[in-house]
């Protein structure tokens, strides 16, 4: 059992319970390095015992390889799909000679995950996402995007403060700062409230979910226990 991490905890189980009923969808967990992400995948694949779990992660030393990610997660081929998309995935992995049609690779890895969540629900864990090479971040997006009634799940978990394609926003996603979490009420100079999500308090600074605009000034009250602290931050 994870210790302080029921709210991500009941988020992936959201997502989970969602693919199994074909609704499929996306999360990122987010947050600082020693945060636990890596903890909570696991967690997630050990709730997913009925599902048929896949695996990737970002290597830094890969992430200048095109498609280094994408091949570890289908590395158990791309038979059965149409000739172009398999085409276009053989291109992509250096299996056949040329570069191949990225769309045409980005589709196929979509029919992939939907005929592999024929026979049972499918999980898609990626862990270190802020790594991926941008082709096989790409290509994750691309099917993230996609998802309606397929039985396909993605997590990926995404260091905070690392530029990646993740940060765009696209996908719905938890932070997961570090230790002592503290829920955040917030409101802008003029007295507008907003939803900031969750933040954390280390060695003095305040750490504000990605997707609040820069430049806000915010009055925040923390709570963390039984007390409640104010600060006045500008993002």
């Amino acid at each position: 059992m994870l210790a302080g991490r029921d709210a991500e905890r009941a988020d992936i189980a959201a997502l989970l319970e969602a693919a199994r009923g074909s609704s499929g969808g996306a999360l990122v967990i987010r947050g600082v390095a020693g945060s636990g992400k890596s903890a909570l995948l696991a967690d997630a694949a050990a709730a997913a015992a009925d599902m048929t779990v896949l695996r990737t992660q970002g290597v830094e030393s890969e992430s200048p390889l095109a498609f280094a990610a994408l091949q570890r997660l289908l590395r158990k081929g791309v038979g059965g799909l149409p000739a172009p998309q398999r085409a276009a995935l053989q291109a992509a992995f250096g299996e056949v000679e040329g570069e191949g049609d990225r769309f045409l690779a980005f589709l196929g890895t979509l029919s992939l995950l939907d005929d592999a969540a024929e026979e049972r629900p499918v999980l898609v864990i990626a862990d270190d996402a802020h790594w991926l090479d941008e082709a096989s971040a790409n290509a994750l997006l691309f099917v993230a995007r996609r998802l309606q009634a397929e039985r396909v799940a993605l997590l990926f978990a995404a260091r905070d403060g690392v530029a990646s394609a993740f940060d765009a926003g696209e996908l719905h996603y938890v932070s997961r700062c570090g230790r002592g979490a503290a829920p955040i009420r917030a409101k802008t100079s003029d007295g507008v409230e907003v939803a900031v999500g969750s933040g954390r308090l280390q060695s003095g600074t305040i750490h504000i979910d990605p997707g609040v605009p820069p430049g806000a000034d915010f009055e925040l009250s923390v709570i963390d226990g039984d007390r409640r602290r104010a600060y006045r931050v500008r993002c």
